[in-house]
């Protein structure tokens, strides 16, 4: 394991080695869950690829700061999902400084790659509204696929706090959209 640190962070990490030997334990399926989570929020396989395996290494590098070991999948999630928006938001900083200099040379002529991209902005910017107790809810629930009771396990919370958490979380992207689905045309 210690090769594998070296060669992911470029660096000697030290560790003792019954903390790698817990680390590989509490891994066991945890590499694909932090790629669907990232996957979900990203829905670029590589890029999605990237932050989980980012995730799985500060897991690993924080191992030794994490009390509750049981909490260990919630933490990648968390972390896996706070990646992904942080990824986000650096890509929407940068189609932004794209567009700006792209629209000082020439103006777009195809109106309908701007409503889109105006929509998908819209919808990202509503998820992003959203505390993010009730964004992973729905991420998770509404993307990702997974049941109350698989929330409740994850996040560790009760199975009605997951209920709740997702209507608030529908409630409000309804109404934060709500403007939208009334000026979108009917095709």
């Amino acid at each position: 394991m210690d090769a594998l640190a070296i060669r992911l962070t470029g660096a000697a990490v030290t560790s003792d080695a019954s903390l790698e030997r817990e680390f590989e334990q509490l891994l066991a399926d945890c590499p694909r869950l932090a790629y669907r989570v990232s996957m979900a929020v990203l829905r670029n396989s590589a890029e999605a690829e990237d932050v989980a395996q980012d995730a799985i290494l500060r897991a690993y590098r924080n191992l030794h700061r994490l009390r509750d070991r049981s909490c260990f999948r919630a933490c990648l999630v968390r972390t896996a999902w706070r990646l992904s928006i942080d990824r986000i938001r650096a890509a929407g900083r940068r189609e932004r400084r794209e567009l700006t200099a792209a629209s000082e040379q020439h103006e777009p002529d195809a109106e309908d790659i701007a409503a889109s991209r105006e929509r998908q902005r819209h919808i990202a910017a509503a998820l992003d509204k959203l505390p993010e107790k009730l964004r992973i809810v729905m991420v998770l629930a509404a993307i990702e696929g997974y049941n109350m009771k698989e929330l409740a396990e994850l996040l560790d919370v009760p199975e009605g706090t997951v209920k709740s958490r997702l209507f608030q979380a529908r409630k409000r992207m309804a109404e934060e959209l709500q403007w939208l689905v009334k000026n979108t045309p009917a095709r």
